[in-house]
């Protein structure tokens, strides 16, 4: 059965640093990649990583996706922390190479809270 599991969220001051992680199992990935929702906002495109990598402008210079296909886990190191990052971090994964980096997928993880304090 395929599952993704976030881990690595928490609590942390403004300019610092945190890893989340992603696991996951059952099969391999075309397309992996991480949302995040804020209380009383949509959910949001954070970065994604297929063959290159994309980030919303949001995030360009501090965050970065990385994959370890071996492990089958993907990252988001998240760096220079603002509390605009505050939210719901999900990881989700697409079988199919194909497509926006935007667009659907086909399994969501449960989420991770990272919460920044100012």
């Amino acid at each position: 059965q395929v599952q993704l599991v976030e881990s690595g969220g928490g609590l942390v001051q403004a300019g610092g640093s945190l890893r989340l992680s992603c696991a996951a199992s059952g099969r391999s990935f075309g397309v992996m990649a991480w949302f995040r929702q804020a209380p009383g906002k949509e959910r949001e495109f954070v970065a994604a990583s297929a063959y290159s990598t994309y980030y919303a402008d949001s995030v360009k210079g501090r965050f970065t996706i990385s994959r370890d296909n071996a492990k089958n886990l993907v990252y988001l190191q998240m760096n220079s922390l603002k509390p605009e990052d505050t939210a719901v971090y999900y990881c989700a994964a697409r079988i199919s190479y194909i497509g926006s980096a935007y667009g659907r997928y086909d399994y969501w993880g449960q989420g991770t809270q990272v919460t920044v304090s100012s």
